[in-house]
């Protein structure tokens, strides 16, 4: 199964959309289609028979064009910096929109003036005026009855239906008249002036929809066009970042963009990363650390091994999600699908309705009067400010997240992320620092001694928990032998302030409770346990009274205490955790949105509650192992809350998946991104905040442009039907029809434009 992001070329509302979705669905093996007419881009999952040709025939057939290269997504390539045949055809049809507006608008004065004036006489001014129309009505607003034909052709009826069969009505209607000149009113200028208009807001449209999509070409524009790759012989070559290749060693200098993903493998630096983490601040890298294509090298020179290239990139994969998020649907823009699936034939009945009312009962020259009303309804209608409202708000929105470090995976992740209230967040890497260090070693046994580190650190050397990690390095720092018997058995001298830790058998991990090993020594077995009170009591090891207020003393200090035991607890080890600076003020801010902040933890509740004052939560979850999580959020749930997870994307996927949103922070890896609803790209806590904010005020400005463009069809198709006009004697002319369709379409981008002023 695959899923891949298509460009699309022709559409010109939401009906074009959904026409092309139903033909992408009927094409055998494709799973799903959401096509985006604000962003021109289809998300298609598929699988075998179906393939990029086929869809493509499928969309043919719908009058529009999806675009695909080499039998390759265009959207993908132009990832990659390649060719970008849908920017070239995108800026063409502006061009091309930009001429036809303004010599419409030229004729249309011409016409304005010939309409309203006796310069000319009579059937020779008709005459004229129906020269001056003609390339207005079938070149100028020849995609109009293109589109019209195609939807006859799929029996389906969208924007470019309302806006031929209107201007068409008044063009012909006048046409007839001229020819043969009858004693009638002709309206070459409603049709002039109408398709003039559309053209304009056509061409406006088009332009705002680049503004929406800067996040995307700003992502594109990070990536270094060239990269100095080191032969085997020595040879330094410049190349570009197209042809290179995994495995390839390159080369950067200070204040060069590294080109691709790779692992430093010569030198150090500090690197400016944020262009995609969002962090200010440069990051040491030395060698063995990864490095991101895109971000810059600030001091050093060194030398790396590429791992990553071309669409498999870090920055492809955000440009990737970015896209896919832009093309999706949120679940609010379902509705407006539906109203508007229905909305063309309802408008079109009320235009025919229309005009056989005012044909029959109209005061004035019953034809005329009822041509204009049902021109006029039929103008006014067109669906463009529906069909943009939700997308339009949604492109400026996630883009806007992309630029903050925050990549928000599909419309459906921003929407649910605007309506939570409450929120999980786990302790450990999520509000604390997640590299604990040592800072308190007791011995229950004086023959232990100072080996209770030395047999804990041989113990953890085999897990990636933060804690094991802090163990032993704080046993490797101390660099020296012990001088228990252990010693004599297994371990070697300790050389060049490094310690050679016990040979551990027969290893065992209980996940959320610690780990068991034996050691071997004067010549038997010792079997250790190192974990929290829940690991001594499955191992039925009892704690004494004096050795647990030892424990509780350190505790309440916010300090977690690992216990090492054989068939007695030993000694103990505590850590401690630093907070991550933001913490605090982000707990504080998303109190203040109304949240309900709760924290979870496998830290017992002593620590956990000294941790929570720390920061400022009073609702705790403690002593939760990581397959419990899941069921804690289920837990809230089961009491009417919409929760969002936030966790560092790997461990805490169970729990993740389940909440409503699930937040993935300061990860960056490949899983997190796919795991996640929401996923971080920095470590920083306050991108949680920001994220629900952005979603609120997002979601906030999809519902200003569904009620405006609700409000704007609700007052003025009853207008253009003529129901003021029996007691005010009001008449909506089609030309200013035309001009407050325009509009609304322009107001409901340029208010979604507002997004991207967006400020924590």
């Amino acid at each position: 199964m695959k899923k891949e992001t298509f460009a699309i070329q022709g559409m010109h509302c939401v009906s074009c959309a959904l026409t092309i979705e139903q033909a992408l669905k009927k094409v055998p093996g494709v799973k799903s289609a959401s096509v985006n007419m604000m962003s021109e881009k289809a998300v298609i999952e598929y699988e075998e028979p179906a393939t990029p040709e086929l869809m493509e025939i499928a969309v043919a057939k719908t009058g529009y064009h999806l675009i695909i290269q080499n039998g390759e997504p265009a959207a993908a390539k132009s990832a990659e910096g390649e060719h970008d045949h849908h920017k070239m055809l995108k800026e063409a049809e502006i061009a091309l929109l930009k001429k036809k507006f303004t010599i419409g608008a030229i004729l249309s004065v011409l016409i304005m003036i010939f309409s309203f004036t006796e310069i000319i006489p009579g059937p020779w001014r008709y005459a004229l005026l129906l020269i001056l129309t003609t390339p207005i009505e079938f070149w100028i607003g020849w995609q109009f009855w293109r589109g019209a034909w195609f939807g006859l052709k799929n029996f389906t009826a969208n924007m470019d239906t309302l806006v031929a069969l209107g201007t068409g009505a008044a063009f012909i209607y006048s046409a007839i008249i001229t020819i043969f000149k009858l004693p009638l009113e002709v309206y070459f200028d409603v049709a002039s002036v109408v398709v003039t208009l559309v053209i304009l807001g056509k061409y406006l449209e088009a332009k705002a929809k680049g503004s929406a999509s800067e996040a995307i070409k700003k992502l594109l524009k990070l990536q270094a066009k060239t990269a100095h790759i080191i032969h085997e012989n020595g040879e330094e070559m410049e190349m570009p970042i197209e042809d290179v290749k995994v495995g390839d060693i390159i080369l950067v200098k200070p204040g060069e963009k590294i080109p691709v993903d790779g692992i430093i493998i010569e030198g150090a630096s500090a690197i400016d990363e944020s262009m995609v983490t969002g962090e200010s601040m440069p990051v040491d890298k030395k060698t063995g650390d990864g490095v991101i294509g895109a971000t810059i090298n600030k001091t050093g020179a060194f030398k790396f091994k590429a791992t990553k290239v071309g669409k498999e990139t870090f920055l492809a994969q955000i440009v990737k999600l970015v896209e896919e998020a832009q093309g999706s649907k949120a679940p609010i823009q379902k509705l407006a699908d539906t109203i508007t699936g229905y909305f063309v034939p309802v408008v079109l009945v009320i235009s025919i309705g229309s005009f056989i009312v005012w044909f029959f009962w109209g005061a004035q020259s019953s034809l005329s009067f009822a041509l204009i009303n049902a021109v006029a309804v039929l103008v006014v209608a067109c669906p463009c400010a529906l069909g943009l409202a939700t997308p339009t708000s949604i492109m400026v929105g996630t883009g806007k997240a992309a630029e903050r470090g925050i990549i928000i995976r599909d419309a459906e992740a921003l929407e649910l992320a605007g309506k939570i209230n409450a929120i999980v967040l786990d302790k450990t890497g999520t509000l604390t620092k997640g590299e604990p260090s040592v800072t308190d070693i007791m011995a229950f046994s004086e023959k232990m001694g100072e080996d209770i580190l030395h047999v804990a650190a041989s113990l953890e050397k085999f897990s990636e928990h933060p804690i094991a990690k802090a163990v032993v390095a704080y046993a490797a720092s101390l660099g020296k032998a012990s001088s228990h018997p252990l010693d004599k058995a297994i371990r070697e001298t300790a050389e060049s302030g490094k310690i050679e830790l016990f040979k551990v058998e027969n290893f065992l991990v209980t996940p959320g409770k610690g780990l068991e090993g034996d050691i071997a020594a004067d010549s038997k077995i010792n079997k250790f346990f190192f974990g929290n009170r829940a690991l001594l009591v499955e191992k039925n090891i009892k704690i004494s009274q004096e050795q647990e207020n030892k424990i509780q003393k350190l505790e309440k200090e916010g300090k977690t205490v690992i216990i090492l035991a054989s068939d007695k607890p030993l000694g103990a080890i505590a850590v401690a955790d630093t907070l991550k600076e933001s913490a605090v003020e982000t707990i504080k801010l998303l109190q203040n949105l109304g949240l309900e902040v709760w924290m979870i933890t496998g830290d017992n509740e002593r620590t956990a509650e000294a941790i929570g004052g720390q920061i400022g939560i009073k609702n705790i979850m403690a002593k939760v192992l990581p397959n419990e999580k899941s069921e804690k959020i289920k837990a809230l749930q089961a009491e009417g809350k919409k929760v969002a997870m936030v966790g560092d994307g790997i461990n805490d996927a169970p729990a993740l998946t389940q909440a409503e949103v699930g937040i993935a922070i300061g990860t960056g890896t490949d899983i997190a991104i796919e795991s996640s609803d929401i996923t971080l790209i920095s470590g920083d806590p306050m991108g949680v905040y920001e994220a629900i904010k952005l979603s609120r005020q997002t979601l906030r400005n999809i519902k200003q442009n569904l009620f405006w463009a609700y409000v704007y069809n609700i007052i003025l198709i009853p207008v253009a039907a003529g129901v003021l006009y029996p007691v005010w004697g009001i008449v909506l002319n089609p030309i200013l029809a035309g001009a407050a369709m325009a509009f609304s379409s322009i107001s409901v981008v340029l208010n979604s434009l507002r997004l991207k002023g967006f400020k924590v």
